[in-house]
């Protein structure tokens, strides 16, 4: 329970389910699907990770899904079918780097002469209205105003039946996934199913100032690191300078915790990594000062005794120093990122 729930876990859905599943099921299911795009960010990788790494530890069997169909559909990587397949191995690749304990699984093979999984999306569909199923396309990062193509509205579906194939105990998301997990939910007893317990994440926050114009709720999921965005992320392979680059441009309101970035990533990435926190300061500022928790630097950072320009600067050295194995990783493999220059 103390692996599942910790941090980036936001909700399970619900936790005398949880409790259920471990006392009944020393092995549960779990998976997490991901479209196939661009180059992984901190968001995706690490975020995802993180949890994925919690749940092995914890004794569940644990599938990373690279969602090759579902990247077609929603027209990823201008939908070449081919560069969406030679991209899967750089996500494989960095999949197995950071979550070795994971099964890989591609979309194509699950479903390739798999004849019985069709039937169920068809079954799937008889349990839920139009309505029902577009309220579901924000998943896709779409919006019910969009002009979609019909393949777009199959997409929720297959989704929805994948989690009967790959992870029945724990489909696992970030919050933006949510709508479909509690379709599932709803549909899946109908069925004759077992309900699935979702498991959702934190979804970090890009480098942007947020957008105050929508509601929290959509503010959040707004506001996450997206590759679409590449300006409001920090991506595994970005450079020293770069990152630095990034960091100082920044969104970070001084004494504000609400949507900040910088205190985000200290929150999930940094204090995930350490256990303390040193900033580096001239003496006629403060001197070094050390925070042994995230709590400790939030609550000196409202005071104002945290400068924004003191912790974007430390927060750079750290991020770089954790991204650094991952880029010296892939330096060795360069010729699993040249399909996003073609693309």
């Amino acid at each position: 329970m103390r692996l599942i729930l910790r941090e980036p876990t936001e909700e399970v859905i619900t936790r005398e389910e949880l409790r259920t599943l471990l006392e009944t099921n020393p092995h549960p299911k779990h998976y997490q699907g991901f479209e196939i795009s661009g180059r992984l960010h901190l968001g995706t990788l690490f975020l995802s990770g993180y949890k994925i790494n919690d749940l092995i530890e914890a004794g569940v069997d644990c599938t990373v899904y690279l969602a090759d169909w579902h990247s077609f559909i929603n027209n990823k990587l201008g939908g070449n079918w081919e560069n969406i397949i030679a991209a899967s191995k750089y996500f494989e690749e960095a999949f197995r780097f950071f979550c070795p304990g994971a099964k890989i699984v591609l979309g194509s093979d699950l479903y390739h002469e798999n004849d019985e999984y069709w039937k169920d999306i068809m079954r799937f569909c008889r349990q839920i209205t139009l309505a029902r199923n577009t309220r579901c396309l924000t998943i896709m990062g779409r919006s019910k105003g969009e002009n979609l193509s019909f393949a777009q509205y199959l997409y929720p579906p297959m989704q929805g039946v994948d989690v009967k194939y790959l992870g029945p105990d724990i489909p696992h998301g970030g919050m933006d996934q949510r709508k479909v997990h509690v379709l599932c939910r709803e549909a899946y007893p109908k069925l004759g199913w077992r309900k699935p317990m979702p498991l959702h994440h934190h979804l970090l926050m890009g480098l942007e100032a947020p957008d105050t114009s929508v509601s929290r709720r959509e503010r959040l999921i707004a506001a996450k690191m997206s590759k679409s965005k590449p300006w409001t992320c920090v991506f595994i392979h970005d450079t020293e300078e770069e990152i630095k680059n990034k960091i100082n441009k920044a969104y970070c309101p001084e004494k504000t915790v609400e949507l900040n970035p910088i205190l985000d990533m200290a929150r999930h990435i940094v204090f995930r990594e350490k256990k303390s926190l040193l900033v580096t300061r001239p003496a006629r500022f403060g001197g070094d000062i050390e925070y042994s928790s995230y709590g400790q630097l939030e609550k000196a950072y409202v005071k104002g005794e945290l400068h924004p320009k003191d912790l974007k600067d430390t927060m750079a050295g750290e991020l770089n120093r954790i991204v650094a194995p991952l880029r010296d990783h892939f330096e060795k493999r360069k010729q699993l990122l040249e399909v996003f220059k073609e693309s």
